[in-house]
C-alpha cells in the first residue's frame, strides 16, 4: 500500500514536498512515479524514478521545478517541488510498479500509463494560490 501525503495550500513560488510511504514491500525494487489531476482534467504522469539514481521527466512542466527523491530507511518516496504556479494546483498521486519507468512520446508530448502502475496512493490535495 502507498500513503501519499503532505499536500496543502502554498503561494505561488512557494514550495512543497510530498510524501509517499510504502508498506508491505519495499520501495528500493520499485518504480515509483508521480501523477497529478487537476479538477476536469485526465491524471497527468509528472515523473517516475526507475532506482534511486534515475529520474525521468514525464511532464515539461515538472522539468527544472519537481525532483524525486528516496529515503530507503523509511521506505518513504518523495516529490520536491519549487517554483509554484497556480496551474499547479491538482490532486497528487503516487505510484508504484516492480517494472521500471515507462515513458512514452506520441509525437507531439511524453506520456505515462496509469495502467503501468499496479499500486496508487489515496492522493494528496496541492493548491496554489495567493
Amino acid at each position: 500500500q502507498l500513503q501519499a501525503s503532505g499536500g496543502g495550500s502554498v503561494q505561488p513560488g512557494g514550495s512543497l514536498r510530498l510524501s509517499c510511504a510504502a508498506s508491505g514491500f519495499i520501495f528500493d525494487e520499485y518504480a515509483v512515479g508521480w501523477f497529478r489531476q487537476a479538477p476536469g482534467k485526465e491524471r497527468e504522469g509528472l515523473l517516475c524514478s526507475s532506482d534511486r539514481w534515475t529520474t525521468e521527466y514525464i511532464s515539461k512542466s515538472a522539468q527544472g521545478r519537481f525532483t524525486i527523491s528516496r529515503d530507503n530507511a523509511k521506505n518513504t518516496v518523495y516529490l520536491q517541488m519549487n517554483s509554484l504556479k497556480p496551474e499547479d494546483t491538482a490532486v497528487y498521486y503516487c505510484a508504484a510498479d516492480r517494472r521500471s519507468c515507462r515513458v512514452y512520446y506520441n509525437g507531439t508530448h511524453s506520456y505515462a500509463k496509469i495502467t503501468d502502475f499496479n499500486s496508487w496512493g489515496q492522493g494528496t490535495l496541492v493548491t496554489v494560490s495567493s
